[in-house]
This record gives C-alpha cells, sequence and structure tokens, in this order.
C-alpha cells in the first residue's frame, strides 16, 4: 500500500514532526511505502507531489489545526485523525486502516 501523510500541530514544533517519523516508520515496519508532508513552522517540508497523490491509495491527516492545500486530494481515500492519535498508535491507525481497505 502507498500511503501518504500530512502532518501539522499547533505549534508547528515538535509533534508534527515527531508524528511524521511515526507514522513513517510504522507504515515501513508494516511493508508499506509512505511518504509525509509536514505542515510546521518551517512552513511546508517534503511536500507531496501530484504524481505522489496520484499513486497513493490513502492519505493520512493527522493534525490538530487546519490542513493547508487539502483541495489537492479531491477524490482520495482520507483518514482524518488528531496528531495525539498517530502519535500514541501509529501501528494501530495503520493497521485499521489496512483492514478498511481491504474490506472494500
Amino acid at each position: 500500500m502507498k500511503i501518504l501523510a500530512v502532518t501539522a500541530c499547533t505549534a508547528g514544533i515538535a509533534h508534527t514532526y515527531i508524528v511524521a517519523e511515526k507514522i513513517q516508520k510504522a507504515a515501513e515496519e508494516m511493508g508499506h511505502q509512505c511518504k509525509v508532508e509536514t505542515q510546521g513552522s518551517a512552513g511546508v517540508q517534503n511536500e507531496l507531489t501530484a504524481a505522489d497523490i496520484k499513486d497513493a491509495d490513502v492519505i493520512i491527516f493527522s493534525h490538530d489545526i487546519a490542513i493547508r492545500g487539502t483541495d489537492r486530494f479531491a477524490g482520495k481515500r482520507i483518514v482524518d485523525v488528531p496528531i495525539s492519535l498517530a502519535m500514541k498508535q501509529p501501528k494501530s491507525l495503520i493497521a485499521t486502516i489496512e483492514k478498511k481497505l481491504a474490506a472494500k
């Protein structure tokens, strides 16, 4: 599965980047491809391209503030979760996504 994610937290400092790393690591350990865009205090980093989005099976929005540029994900499967959930249980989040996608 090809997973994309966008992370953003209130301060845009620690949690944005910690969650990006946790999602990336959990996805790869579970055998998936993953790319994560961060929208933090340093601006947008590792920006997802149109090609990334086109090829993605699912997009995870993990945030406590509004994600910028959500219109580029129109028509894609989106999982929208609070940043705390992805921080505490990244593998459980991905396992739940796997089950839901397998059921379709």
